[in-house]
Order: C-alpha cells, then structure tokens, then sequence
C-alpha cells in the first residue's frame, strides 16, 4: 500500500509531505510515514533542515478518530512527535487549514511554526470528552504560557493564525501561495542555530508566580462547563506544566487521558461527534439528489419566530422577503431584527457594516404577490390549522411552480398543511427553535409525500444558515415536543402527588439541564394559550393565570422574580397546588429525587424508543441530537437514547414498570436483546 507520506528534497531541506485526504488524520500510516521522514533527515548529512507540510485543503486536523476504542498500533503519536522534537536539525511545520487537535500537536513539536493567514490552529479534544494525549498540555504552556493556553486547553476553541502569532504559538506568517517556498526559506535561516524545543520553554512561570490563574480560570467557566469532566481535567493538566518536569508532566497528562477515554463522558461525546454527521444523511434519499437553488427566501410573519428565522437567511447573504397583515407589525418586526444585530455588534460579533449588509438584504412587504419568484418560503405564523391552510392555500396561488413551500409549525400535521395546495411534494416541515436566529436545531419534518429533492434541499441549506438538522416523520410533536409532552405530564402529577415544583426543577438541574419544566413555563409565559376567562379554573397554569401569574414578564409565574429576574418559590402557589391536589383527592406524600428523576426520564426514552418504532426518527442518535441541541440535555451524557443504553435499557424498563408506567414493547425488546436502540 502506499504511504501517505512522501518526502523532496529542495536543496538542503527535506519537505515532508502529507496527503491523507480529507483532513490528513494522523492514523497509523501517516504517524509511521512522518517517523520514517525524520530518521531519512537524521541519517542524512546533506539534509540540515526539515518541513513538514500537508497537500489537501489542509494541515493535520487531529486524530483518526475511527482508531479510538481499538487495540493501539504503533508508532504512536507520543513516539512520533518526540523522535521530531529530539532533531538537532530545525524542523518546521508549514500551516495552512487547520492544525487541530494532534495536529496542533504534530506543529507543537516541531521548532518552528510558520502559517498562511487564514490558518487556525487549536487542541479541541475536550468537545469529545479528552484533552491532548500527546504531550499538548504539557508543550504549550511552556511555549505561550499558562494564561494563553488555558483558553485554548479547556475552551477547545480554534484560534487564528493572527492571534497564534500574538501568544507565540506562530513564529511567521507567510504567503497564501508560497507557504512551501517560504518555509523552506524560513527553515535556512534557523540552520546553524540552536533549536528551541517546546519542552524546554520557560513561559509557563506565569502560572508558578500566580498560582490563582488556574482558581480565576475556573470561576470564569463555571458556567460553560458545569457538569463536564474533561475541562477540570484540562485545568489540572496545564497547572502539572508549571509545578512538574516535563517527564512528570506529561505522566499526569496520559493518566488524565486515560481516565477520561475510559469514562463514560466521553464516550457519549464521541457518540454525538458521530450522530450529528449522521442525522443529515437520509437513508432512501441518493447521494447525487439534485438541489433545488435557493437564491432567495420568503418568510410569512415578522413576530418573534418569522425575524429569528429571516436573521439565519440574511446572516448567511441570502436576500429576504418579509411578509406580514399590517405595517405597524412589519415595522415593529423589522426593528427588532435591526436592534438583535446591532446588539450583536455592540458585542463585537459583527461589524456595523455586516449589519447594514444584512439588512440591506430584506425586503419588507405586505403582499403574498412579492413572494411570487421566492425559491424557499417559509410560514411563521399563528399555530392553528386553519390559519396554516389558509396561508398555504394563499401561497400555492402566488408562489412560482417548483419553490418549496415550508412550515415552521411545532406539532401540526404537515401532511394536512400540504393537502391545501396542488404540490404536497414541494411542501416540507422546517421547524426552528427559538430564539431562530440562535438556537442550532431544525427538526426537518418530512411530509407523505415530500419530495427527495425538497428534503435533500432543505438538508443540504442547514447547514449553510449554521443549523444542526434532523428528519422527523409527521406525528404530533414530531420528535421533540412528543417526547417533551411526556415529561410534561409526569412534571404536573409528580407535584399533586406532593413533590414541590421546585424540587422537580432541581432534579433536571442537577441531571444538566439548563432549566426545569416550571422555570421554563415561567421564562416562555404561563398564560401562552390561555383561554384568558379568570372565572374558569381547570388546571393549576389557569389557576396562576386567573391570579395575574404569567411567568417572569410579570415578575411572578411558578416562582416569584426580583428585578433581576432572580426566582424564589413562592407560598401562594404552593398553596394553589396543594387546592388542587385535595380538590382531585391525590394523595400527598414525600417523593424522593430519584422518583422524580426517572418519572421525568424514563418515559421520554420509552417515547424515543416508540417513535423509532414508527419509523417518526430514522436512527436512535437523530433523537440524541434533538435532544442535545434544541432542549438542553447535556452533552456528556450523548442524549436521552445513548443515556438510556449507558445505565441500561433493562434499568428503564423497570423503573417504568416500578412507577406504574406504559412499557412500549419495542423497548421491551430491546432491552431483552442486544441493549441498544441503534
């Protein structure tokens, strides 16, 4: 077989080249290929310089992931990069791309650092769980400093060649089109010269003179990474830089690895990594599916959902056209989307001038008759059936033949939205979380009838408007709010049954989750929905409605809220739920925190594993990345279906059989089988 790696020589300098495409992942070949490249140098005296560069779209991006979790063949990474960094020749890493993960290692080892501009480099391992296992921690602080690789470190953040360049990370940035003639160049100007090893360096002091760095790090973080393993990990690994040899250092730094790639954190990581690439594959939809072009975008409604929406449009340079009734609304709408931007630059994520790029792409309109040569239009309307028909109705009239025609409707079906026109193929489901223009989920509702073209579209333009996509069947709720219902009802009975409302929020928020079901009705506002009729109380929400409590735009829902929005549980809706409980004569009782874990858990994935049973999902890991990005469950447990296989399929099924609770017998079976959904 032939070796991914090559070598030319330019005169004095060996150029050793990589070309493992896509992304030259340093698997076992490539990491031979560059410790046999290196010992050709040693053994070479003609040869007194080295540069290793990449063919491809770009430099080593990291680790071959397929290799995890199988038996180790060597060389391994730790061998490879300490057989480079021991040259007494100048060996230099020519960046373009990105040196990501092992690669921004391969590039730490080397003496030099050269990179084109638009190069990023960066240690991501912990957004899969780990941190750098071939020495990173340990190299880049004693190059750049304890203080600038923490971000890098924990954060797993890319930075740009720029700013690499500004901690010493890059010593040189050199041309877009002669980086090899450049770094070639570069490289005879170090020979003769003492090589400077990172492992040697001295810049991780900062961290010996100001031992509350690393304390001030994490307090910074809290908030990102509450729950996760691998940034504490990261934090230990990079102060062992400053309070450690070297040796000793990079002791700590495998053992920290090891546990890491051994827990169950970062198994669930590697999970999502996988399932999301996955859940923008469609089984029965080929490859080559011609697309439809999507030059331009019609958005009905400029309330809250229709702005957000229209914002991932223009963000990504496709023009707008924004419909609504009235012009005050139109007006009303189109100011919160120019003030979001503006907000946006005010924190320094856009300029002012992409925010009149943006806006400068809507088209504000108040009639159907402008949308006529949209390619794409999208509903945002009120959630009634009858509304949706009428305007789908209204668009089939309008919009030209072979334009796609969607719904942003959470629960309706979409098969009935698509019977009031005459193209049921061309309409499909797009159904965004808000804030739109922020959240990274699209549930891709896929109509009876939706075309391959539409959906491969639809897909394929997720990503261009930065949105994680998921296929979901037509069922009420689709994939999330189906599952979210069910966790909803168990919420409401656990606290006429006696657990406080707060209790219950507290269990979902040590789980992981950003916030409980109570927190969340308060945030979206109890009276959505409400009859608005204070004399007619059926429900607890109607009962807090009846007495003014909406939720935090009134300072008091479920919770009562200061000025700051800060909650504290509140007596009087303690009181309206105990009314209740003994108006419906439930029982009260003490409901301990695992009870209430599993009633708001295990039925969510026996309805998962019910909607795969349907065919409403096409794979157990599409739920998971549901899950993960449009409602908050945490990351490091892969989502409600990797979860549930984590602590045992034959757990959730007991727990629900404990509980009194329906057992689908899908998941009966799987249980009983091989333990696993997918």
């Amino acid at each position: 077989m032939t070796s991914p790696i090559r070598t030319e020589r330019h005169d004095n300098v060996l150029v050793v080249i990589s070309d493992n495409p896509p992304v030259n992942a340093l698997g076992q070949a490539v990491r031979a290929g560059l410790k046999d490249a290196i010992e050709e140098a040693m053994s070479d005296d003609a040869i007194e310089a080295v540069v290793i560069r990449c063919d491809g779209r770009t430099f080593f991006a990291g680790a071959d992931i397929t290799e995890f979790g199988k038996p180790p063949v060597g060389p391994n990474l730790p061998e490879t990069l300490d057989a480079m960094e021991a040259s007494d020749k100048p060996v230099v890493a020519a960046i373009h791309g990105t040196a990501l993960g092992g690669g921004c290692e391969v590039a730490l080892a080397c003496h030099y650092r050269v990179a084109v501009p638009s190069a990023k480099l960066g240690l991501p391992e912990v957004k899969l769980g780990l941190i750098p296992g071939a020495a990173g921690t340990q190299r880049l602080p004693r190059l750049v400093g304890a203080e600038a690789a923490l971000p890098l470190v924990v954060g797993g953040n890319p930075i740009s060649a720029k700013k690499a360049q500004g901690i010493g990370l890059v010593d040189e940035i050199v041309g877009e089109d002669s980086l090899e003639a450049d770094a070639i160049a570069f490289a005879k100007s170090k020979i003769g010269q003492p090589v400077p090893r990172a492992l040697e360096g001295t810049a991780n002091e900062d961290g010996v003179r100001d031992p509350d760095l690393f304390d001030r790090f994490r307090a910074s973080q809290a908030r990102k990474i509450r729950g996760f393993d691998a940034p504490n990990a990261a934090i230990e690994a990079v102060k062992a830089a400053g309070t450690m040899s070297y040796a000793e250092g990079v002791k700590k730094e495998r053992e920290l690895f090891t546990e890491l790639m051994s827990g169950t954190q970062s198994a669930a990581m590697r999970h999502y990594f996988f399932a999301e690439r996955a859940a923008n594959k469609i089984d029965d939809v080929p490859k080559d599916t011609p697309l439809i072009p999507v030059k331009k975008v019609g958005v009905i409604g400029a309330g809250t959902m229709g702005g957000g929406i229209s914002m991932n449009f223009l963000s990504a340079g496709i023009p707008v056209t924004i419909l609504e009734m009235s012009q005050d609304a139109l007006d009303r709408g189109t100011g919160t989307m120019r003030k979001n931007y503006e907000n946006t630059a005010k924190k320094g994520r856009m300029t002012a001038d992409q925010v009149e790029q943006a806006m400068g792409l809507l088209t504000p309109t108040l009639s159907y008759d402008d949308l006529a040569d949209c390619d794409l239009v999208i509903e945002a309307v009120y959630e009634s059936m009858d509304v949706k028909k009428e305007v789908f109705g209204k668009l089939d009239e309008v919009v030209k033949q072979g334009a796609i025609l969607a719904s942003n409707t959470s629960y309706l079906d979409v098969n009935e939205i698509a019977a009031a026109t005459q193209r049921p193929g061309y309409v499909v489901g797009m159904h965004f979380f808000s804030p739109a223009n922020i959240m990274k989920l699209l549930e891709v509702v896929r109509g009876e009838k939706t075309r391959d073209d539409v959906l491969a579209t639809v897909m394929k333009l997720s990503k261009t408007i930065g949105k994680v996509a998921a296929v979901s069947g037509v069922c009420p709720g689709f994939i999330g709010n189906r599952m979210l219902s069910k966790r909803q009802e168990q919420a409401n009975a656990l606290i006429m049954e006696g657990a406080n409302y707060w209790e219950v929020d507290e269990v979902l928020l040590d789980f992981g989750f950003p916030m409980g079901p109570f927190q969340m009705g308060d945030l979206a506002g109890i009276d959505i929905g409400w009859h608005r009729d204070p004399s007619k109380v059926t429900t607890v929400r109607e009962a807090l409605c009846a007495v003014g409590r909406f939720g935090q735009k009134a300072g008091k829902g479920f919770y009562d809220y200061d000025e700051a929005r800060q909650r504290t549980p509140s007596d009087e809706v303690k009181q309206i739920i105990a009314d209740f409980a003994a108006k419906e004569g439930k029982e009260q009782r003490e409901i301990s925190k695992d009870e209430i874990r599993e009633r708001l858990l295990y039925p969510m994935v026996n309805e998962g594993a019910k909607i795969l049973e349907e065919g409403m999902a096409q794979r157990a890991s599409d739920i998971d990345v549901v899950w993960i990005n449009g409602y908050g469950w945490p990351l490091y447990t892969g989502g409600p279906m990797f979860w549930a296989q984590t602590i045992g399929l034959h757990t959730v099924v007991e727990g629900l059989d404990k509980h009194g609770l329906p057992v689908s017998n899908y998941m009966c079976e799987r249980a009983a089988g091989s333990g696993k959904f997918d």
